[in-house]
């Protein structure tokens, strides 16, 4: 398919500046696949759609802290710092992003608020990414601790156009969320709360973990027409043993197995056995899933409403049918629904 496929007009006052109050109090919307049937739900009604031993799958990603303000050495001049990804613990090596980037150029230093922590710049890497290596006198733990302190919530500015708040260092984090390495939610995930959980629970159904660090590449804009030409950026995983027996088990029971967002959902297709069974597996993918796709592991998806021409929307469309979720977002649209990160929810059938 092309990019222009996913093209369509959202109005500005749709995207979601905030998150509902009430996590589980989003809206939702219900898309059958095989009838085209199309409801209007609350998410926390999710429940009735699922059984003993059917089994959701989550992302327990946690997102740190990633956008750190500076200072450059002499000038003084303002630099903002998005981390990307840790490349080396031990020498405190960073791939990050810089703006303004033309200030910013190999052998400067940073100095970050009134605390020791300084980093330089060891290397370029594209238009705005630079390698820089902090500089700090302490353990890896006061480290991590003080850039926890320093950083800003990494909300996506250039999609919600406001200022970053206290309160989205919790609301834009899963209550589930674990495994520290993520620069952006895994979204569909902030629609749960401990007694949605616990409602399944007693349901008998399943809810187990996959750890997929989502990284900047996941929003990149496509700039190809030819969607077999877009390169995704690799993002590192992990599925632990625990949740390959519980997938598989429900898999042949003819149990649903629920992929919690579109981030889950390329982790478990990025590790499927010959004969269509999840396995267990650790390390990077670049996988990018677009119409059409026949999907081995998943057989119901929870996302959110993307943006046109998103790698995100794609492979929802991916899931749900071109036309039919095409269809679903013009109804959307239509209906009101909030879109991204603090949007609202779909649930695919």
């Amino acid at each position: 398919m092309k990019l222009s496929d996913f093209k369509f007009d959202v109005p500005r006052k749709l995207i979601s500046l905030y998150p509902a109050e009430n996590r589980d109090e989003s809206r939702l919307m219900v898309v059958h696949r095989k009838t085209g049937e199309i409801e209007h739900r609350i998410f926390k009604d999710i429940i009735e759609y699922f059984d003993e031993g059917d089994v959701f799958v989550m992302n327990n990603t946690k997102v740190f802290p990633a956008r750190l303000y500076g200072n450059k050495e002499k000038t003084g001049a303002k630099i903002e710092v998005f981390l990307l990804r840790e490349l080396n613990q031990e020498l405190r090596l960073w791939d990050v992003l810089v703006d303004p980037a033309r200030k910013i150029r190999v052998g400067n230093k940073l100095y970050f608020g009134d605390s020791d922590l300084v980093a330089e710049v060891i290397d370029n890497t594209t238009s705005r990414g630079r390698t820089i290596r902090f500089l700090f006198d302490g353990t890896d733990e006061e480290f991590y601790k003080t850039v926890d302190t320093l950083g800003e919530t990494p909300i996506l500015k250039e999609f919600i156009e406001r200022s970053v708040e206290a309160e989205d260092r919790e609301r834009y984090q899963t209550i589930f969320a674990k495994h520290v390495g993520a620069v952006a939610a895994p979204t569909a995930g902030l629609h749960f709360t401990p007694h949605l959980l616990k409602r399944l629970e007693l349901k008998g159904v399943d809810v187990t973990p996959i750890t997929l660090h989502v990284g900047l590449g996941t929003f990149r804009q496509v700039d190809v027409e030819d969607l077999t030409k877009h390169k995704m950026d690799s993002e590192n995983f992990d599925i632990p043993e625990e949740t390959v027996n519980l997938v598989n088990r429900a898999l042949d029971s003819k149990k649903r197995v629920v992929s919690v967002g579109t981030t889950t959902l390329k982790t478990i297709e990025s590790s499927v056995t010959a004969n269509g069974r999840l396995k267990e597996d650790r390390g990077w993918t670049d996988k990018f899933i677009t119409p059409p796709y026949e999907f081995k592991i998943a057989n119901a998806l929870i996302t959110n409403f993307h943006l046109p021409e998103s790698t995100l929307l794609m492979t929802a469309s991916a899931f749900g049918g071109y036309d039919l979720i095409m269809k679903a977002y013009q109804i959307a649209i239509k209906e009101k629904y909030r879109f991204f990160s603090y949007g609202d929810a779909m649930l695919i059938l």
